[in-house]
């Protein structure tokens, strides 16, 4: 007879009730700070004094930005991914952004045991076999994986090993089932937009963040495409070792840089004055690496990297770009790049017309519950797809009484066009944590009138 081996007993219960309990954790906070806001808004009813209305707003903001932060940090994972989504200076409330922006890069660490043990299961070989070197400490943790700086064998250049955590793909895919049915409540009864159709494209892009192997092919193809439609390149991207790519690893460059968000901390230390002409001047270069890198890739290719948030981009000598982390990336069909094409120039020329007409092209479908339908399509366009910020603004309220959004309900929004809209959230979350408030619509203009000639749908007469 066998022996019973009780802790693997015991670790089978564990797993199996995991995510029964990640589930009830889940819904229980969910419904929180929903229930939260609801008696909140029945509270601000019987309050006559409007001069006392933006302050209690705050407070509430206040109580739930840390009952989102608890949820989010407990539960880790994907809930780090939704606290990346929601921590930006142009969608939430300031309180939330506050609270949740310093979670974005928290992700607990694996055990270098455990990283061992991913790493010569997937190469087939040790890491003494593999590597001249090879860091313990990780010099990042996110929700899918880790890094660590390394050194291959008869090789000296540094180089970046990602490497995946053990087990967590089974329970972020449990967490987005929960999300999915939370965002089908939300539309019901609150929120008049298809937040169902994001929640699908959310599921199909993390879906593929697993896969190593198309990320590597992924970061490759965008390489190749910027370094041969530029005399430059406007954003460095790192160079895939092709021999040490797995499923769940991923070996490439190490590029010497530092992280967006600690720019001004590193210009303080420089000596450098942060809001100075030099300062301004580089943070110029910056942004406008970056949306020249964006615009080329989403209405030239339709294959672009769509994950800009600050942890996957560093600042390199003379402010030059590096964009990392390759996990997601969408292709867009050419009948939805040329339709944003239209959108693009539509927001740039401020052409409610065009607004509406591109909008029918690209399938989302709209119903007007006011008078002034195009105009207010207009905004609802900028609001979604435009970087700009309306003057004097730093935080868009885009779900409050007022907004495009409550006046014309998005009944359906094509999945595909969800990344599109998010990589313009994060560019203009990444432009007003910089200072700069900038068009992504003019910036795009011309490159949107090259995509529509190239395809024969505009003529140079």
């Amino acid at each position: 007879m066998h022996a019973i081996d009780f802790k693997e007993i015991q670790e089978k219960l564990t797993n199996g009730f995991r995510p029964w309990q990640r589930s009830f954790q889940f819904w229980a906070r969910a419904t929180d700070i929903y229930t939260g806001y609801k008696v909140f808004q029945l509270r601000m009813n019987f309050v006559k004094d409007v001069t006392k209305h933006e302050e209690m707003w705050e407070r509430q903001h206040e109580l739930a930005a840390h009952k989102i932060y608890s949820m989010c940090s407990d539960l880790g994972g994907f809930f780090l991914k939704i606290a990346q989504i929601l921590g930006k200076p142009d969608l939430a409330p300031a309180a939330w952004v506050r609270k949740l922006v310093t979670l974005c890069d928290q992700a607990p660490a694996t055990s270098f045991d455990a990283v061992r043990v991913v790493l010569e299961k997937e190469l087939g070989q040790s890491i003494e076999q593999v590597f001249e070197t090879f860091d313990a400490k990780p010099l990042g943790s996110a929700s899918i994986a880790q890094v660590h700086r390394a050194r291959v064998k008869c090789d000296k250049r540094d180089v970046v090993v990602k490497v995946q955590h053990p087990g967590v793909e089974k329970l972020m895919m449990i967490d987005i089932r929960n999300l999915q049915l939370f965002a089908l409540f939300m539309q019901k009864t609150d929120l008049k937009f298809d937040l169902f159709s994001i929640t699908k494209e959310i599921e199909k892009q993390i879906g593929y963040e697993f896969d190593f192997i198309r990320e590597a092919n992924a970061m490759e193809k965008i390489r190749r495409f910027l370094y041969d439609n530029n005399r430059k390149s406007p954003v460095l991207v790192p160079r895939v070792l092709p021999n040490l790519v797995t499923r769940k690893v991923l070996v490439m460059d190490y590029i010497n840089g530092i992280p967006i968000l600690s720019l001004g901390d590193e210009m303080a230390k420089r000596g450098i004055n942060p809001r100075g002409k030099l300062a301004e001047a580089a943070k110029l270069n910056i942004l406008n690496s970056l949306s020249q890198a964006y615009g080329q890739m989403i209405l030239k290719s339709g294959f672009f990297h769509a994950d800009p948030h600050p942890g996957n981009i560093l600042i390199c000598k003379g402010s030059e770009v590096a964009l990392l982390d390759y996990g997601q990336v969408k292709e867009l069909p050419d009948h939805l790049r040329l339709g944003y094409a239209n959108l693009v120039i539509a927001i740039a020329d401020n052409d409610a017309s065009l607004a509406l007409q591109s909008f029918r092209e690209l399938g989302i479908a709209t119903m007007a519950k006011c008078k002034n339908e195009q105009q207010e399509l207009l905004q609802l366009a900028k609001t979604m797809f435009d970087t700009e910020m309306p003057p004097g603004t730093t935080v868009l309220q885009p779900f409050s009484e007022d907004s495009s959004i409550k006046k014309i309900s998005v009944e359906a929004f094509p999945e595909e066009l969800f990344s599109v809209l998010r990589t313009v959230v994060l560019l203009r979350g990444l432009s007003v944590g910089i200072g700069i408030n900038y068009s992504c619509s003019q910036h795009w203009r011309s490159m949107a009138e090259e995509a529509l000639l190239a395809s024969g749908r505009l003529s140079t007469g």
